[in-house]
């Protein structure tokens, strides 16, 4: 990596419980290309204080995590469609002043559904109802699913996001089971009041195909070793984690890196 200097391009990441993990795949894709950029991480006391340094400051982009996905549409001049199609954000390109906002989440849960080849009439719980869950929601309605149950206990959230898409709402799992099974809370998230928990019963675990959480650290979520314990197939948080991170480096640098330096710089995230 260059040593800091005043020519040095910014790129940023704001979370309420921020990891290492797209500081480390950035800054290395970074060093792999050569390039004069840098990448922190951040969290915001005051989201509208550093959108404003976001621009005032020329910082060139900006990734967005839970729990500003949502709160952070007030604060940019441009909804790329990607976005403003979810309302959702999760990332920020500054052109000069003008904020321009993305959603990369949609592309990353779209590929690992095509993957994984989950069919899509497979039966679905959906636990949550934020900024990533319309990512997800909205990806899910896209590949064809139909049978899908949107899991939350903020009914107003929870009805609002089904009916947005033509699902049903619950506000807790109870005894419900379905084919896959999508946490997209902070449950099992590190550092988080829940590190420890399933957010899913052990039960709808045992009864699922697929198990998919979108919590990225760690990598092997309480919800994620019950899945592999259990022999589902399993989809992690990490997983979006590397082609939502390189989605937003290609908006940021004009630049797609090979697929050999994308598995290097996941590796490299992932050795922490």
């Amino acid at each position: 990596m260059p040593i800091l200097n005043k020519d040095m391009t910014l790129c940023i990441s704001l979370s309420a419980r921020p990891s290492n993990n797209g500081t480390r795949f950035h800054n290395h894709l970074y060093d792999q290309l050569g390039l004069n950029w840098i990448y922190k991480a951040f969290a915001p006391t005051n989201l509208g204080q550093a959108i404003a340094g976001v621009r005032g400051l020329g910082i060139r982009g900006c990734a967005v995590s839970m729990p500003y996905k949502e709160d952070v549409i007030a604060l940019v001049d441009v909804m790329d469609p990607s976005a403003k199609a979810i309302d959702s954000v999760n990332t920020i390109v500054n052109d000069g002043g003008t904020l321009t906002a993305y959603n990369t989440d949609y592309t990353a849960i779209e590929q690992l559904l095509q993957r994984n080849a989950v069919p899509s009439a497979y039966s679905v719980l959906l636990r949550g109802a934020g900024g990533m869950a319309k990512a997800t929601a909205a990806a899910l309605r896209d590949a064809g699913f139909r049978d899908v149950t949107v899991i939350a206990r903020n009914e107003e959230a929870g009805r609002a996001l089904a009916g947005l898409y033509g699902f049903a709402w619950r506000a807790d799992v109870d005894s419900l089971t379905a084919d896959m099974i999508i946490n997209v809370t902070p449950v099992g998230m590190a550092g988080g009041p829940d590190v420890d928990s399933l957010s899913f019963p052990q039960e709808t675990v045992d009864a699922a195909k697929v198990v998919f959480d979108v919590v990225a650290l760690p990598a092997e979520t309480p919800l994620i070793k019950a899945a592999r314990a259990a022999g589902k197939t399993v989809i992690t948080g990490a997983e979006v984690a590397t082609i939502q991170a390189l989605e937003q480096f290609v908006l940021y640098t004009g630049i797609r890196p090979s697929d050999e330096q994308v598995r290097a710089a996941e590796d490299f995230m992932r050795a922490q």
